[in-house]
This record gives C-alpha cells, structure tokens and sequence, in this order.
C-alpha cells in the first residue's frame, strides 16, 4: 500500500524529532501535487490523509478480485506530448506515469435511442456536429460556437496570475487580471448557447459533459464549460495501471525528499497563533508542526470546521462561504463481470446518456424522487481503458455508473455510521441502483445476466470519505458567482495557511492538479509553471 498508516507514523516520529517545512491536510491531487512541487524544491512534506488509502478522488477500492476507481475516468491532454498537462504530470511523477489514450470517440452522448460521438480533434468534431446538424450550417451557430471555444482558450492567464498574488498585490492588480475571465464567466452556458442557437437538441448535445463539472447548464459558468470543452478538443488518456498510479508515483517523488504520505490520518484542527498556521491538532489530540500548512481538504471544510472558531470569526469566513453554492451531490454503481473485457467487446470511452429529453433543465426539474426517470447517467469500463486490466485481473470486468442527485434525500441519515446505515437507507440505495442498472443496459446489453458483484455508493459516502458536507465531488458549484470570489486563491487570511487543489483553481483531476502548481508557486515565490515547462522536453 502506498504511504504509511498513522500508527506506524507516530512510533517513527518518537525517534524522528526533526520538522517538517510544510503539512498537507488531504491526498487528493491538489494535495499531491503541491506536496511532490515542493518536495522536488528540497522541501520535507508530510501528506495526511484521513481516509485507509491515499490518493482522495484518484484512489481506487478492491472487492471479490475486482477494482473500481472512484473518481478519475478520464484526463484530456495528458496523453499527448509536449501538452502543458503532459508535461505536469511527467514532472511531479518523475516520468513515471503512463497514459493510454482512450479511442478516438471518446465520449459518446445517448439520449433515448439516438447517439452522438465525441471524436477527438476539433475538425472532426465540427464535421461531426454539421453531420447531425446539418440545418445548422447555414446559420454558421456550430463555428460560431467553436470560434468562442477558442477566444475563451487562453483568457485564463491572468485569472490565475492573481490567485497566487500575496493580498496587498492582488488587491491592486486583480480586477485587471481577471476582467477578461469575468466577461465570459458571468454568463451561463445555457444564456451564451441560447444567443447563438435555438436548437435545444444541438444545445443538449453541446452539454451532454456537464456532468464533468457537476452543475447543468442553466446553472453552470459559461467559462467552466468552454474551459472543459478544450481540455477535452483533442480526446483523452487513462492512467496505465488506473487512477491509483497516481499516488503510486507521486509518493515516491515526496518521500525522496525526506517527506512522507500517512494514511488513517485525521487532521482535526488547524493551530494558528497570532494569526499563524503553525501546525495541526490530530483526532488523537497529537499536535505535529510545520512552518507552511496546506489544506486539499476544500474551502469549506477548511474555512468553517478546521480552523479555530475565532479564526473563523475574525476574518468572516462563514460570511464569505455564504456566496458559494455546492456542485451537485453524485452517486456511484461499481460493478464486476467474471469474464474477459475483450470477449464482452466494451469500448474505451464514456457515455453520457440521457432521457428522450434534450433540455436538461427539464430532465433535472423532473427527477423530484426515485421513481422519476434519472436525468443523466455516465457509464465507463475501467478494465476496457487499462491495458494491464488483463494481466493484473485476468477474466475480470469492471463497469461504472455515476448519477448526480439531490442530496437532500439521504440528509437524514447524516450521524449514521458509513457501511452500517438503516434497512431504509438500504432500500433507497436499492431503488436508484435499479435505475442505475437500466441506464447500464442501455449501452452495454451485452452485460445483462452476467453481473457478478455490485456495490452502490451514495452522496454519504464521499462527504464520509472526503468531508465535503452535501457528498460534492467537485467542491464549490463552478456558477457565475463562483468566478467573482476573490477568496478563492492560494492565499488566506491566515498567514502560512494556503488552499490548493480544485477551489483554488477549477473542478476536475487536471484542475486539482493545476490549483496544486499554483499554491506551490505562492508558497516558493516562483513560477513552477515555467520550471516544469523548461525541465521537461518533448
């Protein structure tokens, strides 16, 4: 198992007195990366992760010979050589993560019986589009959508300039660094796709992803969606080995520094003195002391429960909380075949499938209980993306559904202990996995009668594992408003507490990523993004 357990950790830090230079609240990739940034600048880290394994949304979970990721399905860019994201991930590895691109339809898109493809490249994906659009063409809306795909491209450097600024600098350079984000982020997707098109087929077909950044297009940020629309332009990879790679070649890079990542580690306060992080109070009352403190733990978790409550007072953070929404909560079906993934023929890539429905605010505003249609489902094959599936899992298929759903309706069982809930809780579960089922079928017939094993995880789950409190797997919801919060930076009002990870930066494995380059060029006062761009060749 990569890491250490906290156990092992405490009896090796008896005889090991010495300091660490920065502590890691969560092992997620902003936790990860930031962690192997400073580790590879000759910084001693110490990651600590609450849950029994290390790697937050990257980690994946065994059962009767079968393996499931939890959260990482698909990463765009990465798989492609001398890409920004390819070169991040090479350096914080050490070069010792692989990439197997997915197909060339990488995405498939299913609402009742009609599909859609999602190829890679833009040309073929426009050609796509006209091909199914075809009445489309002469009002020019599909070029007109990709040419504001590409303005919105490279906006961002500003934006993200300033959220490693320290306070006194931000507050006299950020409005102009971020202008040109804010005049497309204040606008939903819905409103800019609605002032290009009337086609609410094409619309639904153009946000068939939104389930990527967990908040529907009536809702969602315009930016957040061109900005995962790009990442995606040219397909996507999967990590060869699957998504625990991660943390399998990260750690290495941390611990060679002299740093170390603890599992079964709950960090239950942050220390400040005069408005200091100097370390943090363990669930076990142990204190451990750092001269940096990072938190991959999320905004709100760390700015209404792991700080000190007259912390939290004096600089107003539940006030400033209060201008954030939650991404919607999400529900997973893992599921395991005994039989090989090549003799079922399941493809590499993802589908999004949908009601005979293409307006997703129609489809979201019916789903008010478990028996209404479920408004989206994504469905992917993790042994069909590995090519070492095979040879780690010989005769073993593995098959995912992801939902998104209210999470108000599992908000009774909140002081129940994780794994041992109600019969009614149970029953629930049950019902929607039905539905889960469904949705699985209509896009892998061929799996029916053959199930081996199954579990169902719920929006208790994550907020069990993760602590975000409504079972978000995206953090803060990607809205309008969301882009005008200066709060959501690196820094904080606290000196030597920083943020990392996706409420730094934006929502998705590569985002986490980037937010952790980010708090690391605000902790080391350097530009990480240039070093690893000139370290990294090809």
């Amino acid at each position: 198992m990569v890491g250490q357990s906290y156990i092992s950790f405490k009896k090796q830090q008896e005889q090991d007195r010495s300091a660490f230079d920065a502590i890691v609240i969560g092992s997620g990739t902003g936790g990860l990366s930031v962690a192997a940034l400073l580790a590879k600048e000759g910084k001693r880290v110490l990651v600590l992760e609450q849950h029994y394994v290390i790697g937050g949304y990257t980690h994946a979970f065994t059962r009767k010979g079968y393996i499931w990721d939890v959260g990482l399905h698909y990463v765009g860019q990465v798989h492609i050589p001398g890409t920004l994201l390819n070169k991040v991930f090479r350096y914080i590895t050490n070069d010792n993560l692989k990439w197997e691109p997915l197909d060339d339809v990488y995405d498939r898109a299913v609402f009742g019986d009609t599909e859609y493809e999602f190829p890679r490249g833009r040309k073929n994906l426009i050609a796509k589009l006209k091909e199914y659009f075809p009445a489309e063409e002469d009002g020019h809306s599909i070029d007109m959508y990709f040419t504001l795909l590409d303005s919105v491209n490279n906006l961002g450097i500003g934006y993200y300039i300033e959220k490693v600024l320290p306070a006194f600098l931000a507050k006299m350079l950020g409005n102009f660094l971020r202008k040109d984000v804010l005049r497309v982020s204040d606008q939903t997707t819905l409103e800019v796709l609605q002032s290009i098109t009337d086609n609410e087929k094409l619309i639904g077909v153009l946000t068939a992803q939104y389930g990527d950044y967990g908040l529907q297009p009536s809702e969602s940020s315009f930016y957040m969606h061109a900005t995962l629309a790009n990442h995606y332009m040219d397909g996507a990879g999967y990590p060869v080995g699957g998504g625990q790679r991660l943390a399998e070649t990260i750690v290495p890079v941390i611990e060679e520094a002299g740093g170390t990542a603890v599992y079964r580690a709950a960090v239950k306060n942050i220390i400040v003195e005069k408005n200091k992080a100097v370390g943090v109070e363990m669930a076990d009352g142990k204190s451990i002391h750092a001269k940096i403190i990072i938190s991959d733990a999320g905004i709100v978790n760390t700015f209404s429960t792991l700080l000190p409550e007259e912390v939290i007072e004096q600089h107003s953070l539940k006030e400033q909380l209060k201008e954030l929404t939650p991404s919607l909560a999400h529900m997973g079906l893992y599921v395991g075949i005994k039989e090989s993934t090549k003799n079922l023929n399941l493809p590499k890539c993802n589908y999004w499938i949908f009601p005979d429905e293409y307006n997703h605010v129609v489809n979201q505003a019916g789903y008010t209980d478990v028996h209404a249609q479920l408004p989206v489902a994504f469905a992917s094959f993790p042994s069909a993306k590995d090519p070492e599936s095979e040879e780690t899992h010989p005769g073993r298929t593995t098959a995912e559904v992801i939902i998104l759903l209210p999470y108000e309706w599992f908000k009774k069982w909140e002081g129940t202990e994780w794994n041992k809930r109600s019969d009614e809780y149970e029953e629930l579960k049950s019902k929607i996995g039905e539905q889960m089922f469904e949705q699985l079928y209509r896009v892998a017939p061929q799996l029916k009668g053959k199930i081996d094993y199954y579990e169902i995880s719920s929006p208790l789950s994550t907020r069990h594992f993760s602590g975000h409190p409504k079972g978000e797997i995206y953090g803060a919801g990607h809205t309008p408003k969301r882009f005008r919060q200066k709060f959501l930076k690196t820094h904080t009002p606290v000196k030597n507490l920083y943020l990392t990870g996706q409420d730094a930066m934006i929502a998705s494995i590569s985002g986490g990523v980037m937010g952790g380059v980010l708090c690391a060029s605000a902790i080391l006062k350097k530009n990480m993004l240039w070093k690893i761009k000139r370290s990294i060749k090809g």
